[in-house]
């Protein structure tokens, strides 16, 4: 909110400042003769141009933050959702996460396997097809896998039952341990207030 007040004040700022300029130069050529009636000196240009230089450092950096702010919202609502789809799944395969290859909680889960799983319809043993039927009753709990806004990736690090999560490095957008279901942000860096991405 404090950001859209500030970029609000600027841009009277820049009105309040185009008025003045207006006044300024508003009927400079009486007695110069009316050739130059309607002529702006160098000096006019540059102080016309260096305001407009000084607004600029006020508003431009308010509205990177406010994209930042933005990105940093969207990957909030993302894993809040990555998160909900992925304890629905569980509860509806027989406390079985996605990624397993067809269910077996001691196979090695694999990216492909939980993409499956997410964006087609299953069974109770975790299998997919691409079309619903009696058998095929579960999901899509996904349309497609959304990208991570840090880092514009929508690929997946799988981390294998037992193996640490470890930090993330920004090669993938996510990083998922099926075992223990942690969905992370796999982005380095941290958000305006120190908040790592990779904790939220």
């Amino acid at each position: 909110m404090s950001t859209a007040i500030d970029i609000v004040r600027s841009g009277v700022l820049a009105a309040d400042a185009a008025r003045a300029a207006s006044r300024l130069f508003a009927g400079r050529g009486g007695g110069r003769g009316r050739g130059r009636g309607r002529g702006f000196t160098l000096v006019e240009i540059l102080i016309v141009v260096i305001i407009l230089g000084i607004l600029a450092t006020i508003v431009i950096p308010q509205f990177t933050s406010a994209s930042q702010q933005a990105r940093e919202n969207t990957l909030r609502d993302d894993l809040r959702f990555m998160r909900t789809q992925i304890g629905v799944f569980e509860a509806q395969h027989r406390d079985v996460p996605p990624g397993y290859p067809g269910g077996n909680r001691f196979a090695v889960p694999t990216e492909a396997d939980f993409l499956a799983q997410m964006t087609l319809h299953t069974n109770d043993a975790c299998a997919t097809n691409a079309t619903a039927t009696p058998v095929f009753k579960y999901g899509p709990y996904l349309s497609r896998m959304p990208a991570n806004p840090m880092n514009n990736l929508d690929t997946i690090k799988i981390i294998a039952n037992g193996a640490p999560v470890g930090g993330p490095d920004d090669t993938t957008g996510w990083i998922y341990k099926a075992e223990t279901q942690e969905f992370i942000a796999n982005s380095t860096g941290a958000d305006q207030n120190g908040i790592s991405y990779a904790s939220y």
